[in-house]
Formats: structure tokens, sequence, C-alpha cells
């Protein structure tokens, strides 16, 4: 009987775990998260469509509509990556 071998492993990262990874995509240093930021985490993460995924976020935790993540709306951006299933492959 053959075996089942996954080619990759998904492991979900917690809420601080995924906070970290996209503090560490703000690459100017301002507090806020850019498209481009984003992007890039999103890339990190494994998303298969990166830039998608960036106009949903922002949907999601852009609360005031300036196209950027802050500080303050990063736990909405959390929630919803979360909610997502993402972690690291």
């Amino acid at each position: 009987m053959p075996l089942y071998v996954p080619k990759s492993i998904n492991l979900s990262l917690n809420e601080e775990q995924l906070k970290a990874v996209f503090r560490k995509h703000d690459a100017n240093g301002d507090g806020c998260l850019s498209k481009d930021e984003l992007m890039k985490a999103f890339r990190e993460l494994g998303s298969r469509n990166p830039s998608w995924r960036v106009r949903r976020s922002l949907h999601h935790a852009d609360g005031n509509g300036d196209g950027t993540i802050s500080l303050d709306e990063m736990d909405e951006l959390v929630k919803y990556v979360a909610k997502q299933g993402y972690g690291i492959n």
C-alpha cells in the first residue's frame, strides 16, 4: 500500500507571528504597510495571487481608506490573514 507523503507542510502561524512577518516588511520604518510592502509579505506567506490578496486585505483592514495599513489597523489585517489560513510553507 503506497504511503501519502505531502510535498510540503503548511504550518499555521499565530497572530503574533503574523504581525512579525508584516512588521518585517515595513521597509521604510514608517509604521505603515504600503501595497508593495504588503505584496512582499504575502509572497513570503505563500500567496498564489499576492496582488489580489493585497486588495482584499486593504478592503478588510484599511479603516481610514488611505491605501496603507497602519499599526492601528494591523490587528484587523492579522485577523483577516489568520482567517484565510496563512502560514509558512
